[in-house]
């Protein structure tokens, strides 16, 4: 379903979705707590759910879905979103060396640690945990920013714009 083609709004459209037994969903942007609450119900029972949120880490993702919820409803948020997380994927545009932009992204992956960390709302050491998790496949902005400059494609100066640890672009 496309929004404003087949359908008036985000919620309307992921329900209608849902109707149609779907296999993966696409929601554009999770803006508000009714597209929220569906892309979760969505994702727990047993759907691919894809979305976007305009925020600048992996940590600030799951912070801003659970923000949205009522205080009441923040536990259990935690604990849907803890068993149906499968990765968030943070990403940032940066000027090219020579012209033009690249992509940095942070990767963090729904590994048992994350998916713990999220439900005992401890959101706090995720990075940390994102930093030690490269076995996993995880990576922080910090890291891939790193590896940009190493590999001569983004300034330092750039990188650090966007660096959560300024130092590591001195």
């Amino acid at each position: 379903r496309e929004v404003h083609r087949d359908t008036l709004g985000f919620s309307e459209a992921l329900r209608s979705a849902l109707r149609e037994d779907p296999d993966i969903i696409l929601v554009g942007e999770m803006r508000d707590l009714e597209t929220i609450r569906l892309a979760l119900t969505a994702a727990e029972t047993g759907h691919l759910v894809f979305a976007t949120l305009h925020t600048s880490s992996s940590a600030k993702t799951i912070d801003r879905i659970i923000d949205v919820f009522p205080a009441g409803e923040k536990s259990m948020v935690r604990s849907m979103l803890s068993e149906s997380l499968r990765a968030v994927i943070s990403q940032t545009l940066l000027k090219k060396n020579g012209g033009g932009r690249t992509a940095a992204w942070e990767i963090m992956i729904g590994t048992p640690a994350i998916r713990n960390l999220v439900r005992e709302d401890k959101v706090a050491q995720m990075y940390s945990a994102i930093q030690t998790g490269q076995a996993q496949g995880m990576q922080t902005l910090d890291q891939h920013l790193q590896e940009l400059v190493r590999r001569g494609l983004v300034s330092r100066l750039d990188a650090r714009t966007r660096a959560a640890n300024k130092d590591l672009f001195r």
